[in-house]
């Protein structure tokens, strides 16, 4: 499930940066990572099941390993994990709205966060 209208697709930000800002809020990029692009995770285990809330990024001209990187978001994605199989997005899953508001909260205080560095892409 995509989250829309939360300004986060339009963010392009230093990758130093976006990495501080998002692990303030429990998006952490750990493993999730190669050349070009990053996942920043946010993790939610409740009692319908795992959950992450995902938010997408890649760079046109960086490198992350170097982490000289300028990354360019994208919408974020909320997903239910199922082992062994990884993590659903689709249509048909049904998200709590309870978890639903955690991440658009989640969001919106992320983006408040990046206002001050924000470049428009």
């Amino acid at each position: 499930m995509y989250i829309e209208n939360t300004g986060i697709e339009e963010v392009v930000a230093d990758l130093s940066l976006l990495d501080e800002i998002m692990l303030n809020h429990d998006l952490v990029r750990a493993g999730q990572w190669d050349y070009e692009r990053v996942t920043y995770d946010k993790k939610y285990v409740i009692k319908e099941g795992t959950y992450y809330l995902r938010v997408f990024g890649f760079t046109p001209d960086g490198d992350v390993d170097t982490r000289d990187a300028t990354i360019h978001l994208k919408k974020p994605a909320l997903g239910k994990h199922y082992y062994p199989h990884g993590v659903e997005y689709g249509e048909d899953e049904n998200f709590p709205a309870g978890l639903v508001k955690d991440c658009q909260t989640t969001l919106k205080a992320v983006m408040e966060d990046l206002k001050p560095y924000l470049q428009k892409n």
